[in-house]
């Protein structure tokens, strides 16, 4: 997701919201949680809070009739498209992955111990196995496009290594997924 796309989402923000009231609180609140979130975007700082709030504020807007309420819904998909998009690029300190002391899954019942010399990217990419079950390299390079394949061969390579990982398949139809009980250290 480029710049240019959610600066004219921006821009589409600003539009309707010239169709609110003048003197409407809300029209002015929507436009600067917009900024906010283009700021943050740009600087790759995470903007969680500012897609909950701009929803907040859109679900308002649309039950107010000032504009069109599928106006409304179409910038709140792209919003949510751009969150989508970025959410593996992400990586939040509450993941089960950025600590290295015991943690428990209690989805699965596995115990997972984490080697701290794990670097940011190799967290993402088990997070994002977490969340897939299984993946391909190509897959992951369309999700990590700033990574070449042959940097998450090596990622890979690297998490088998330590047992956190397993491959299965062969040549093209090779897939990386969690160990079903990983342990380091």
């Amino acid at each position: 997701m480029d710049k240019e796309k959610v600066i004219d989402l921006t821009n589409k923000v600003y539009r309707q919201t010239l169709l609110f009231p003048k003197k409407e609180p809300l029209r002015y609140k929507i436009r600067e949680v917009a900024d906010d979130f283009l700021a943050k975007f740009i600087s790759g700082r995470s903007f969680d809070k500012e897609i909950e709030v701009l929803k907040s504020y859109f679900a308002v807007a649309k039950y107010q009739n000032w504009v069109s309420y599928f106006d409304i819904l179409e910038i709140e998909k792209e919003y949510d498209k751009i969150y989508d998009k970025t959410k593996y690029n992400r990586v939040s300190f509450s993941s089960p992955f950025s600590s290295s002391v015991l943690k428990q899954d209690i989805k699965q019942g596995n115990e997972v111990r984490m080697n701290a010399t794990l670097d940011l990217r190799k967290r993402k990419i088990l997070k994002i196995l977490k969340e897939k079950q299984k993946i391909q390299v190509g897959e992951l390079q369309r999700i990590l496009p700033d990574v070449s394949k042959r940097t998450l061969r090596r990622d890979f390579e690297k998490l088998l290594e330590k047992g956190l990982v397993q491959r299965v398949g062969q040549k093209n139809e090779t897939y990386y997924a969690l160990k079903n009980e990983v342990r380091t250290g």
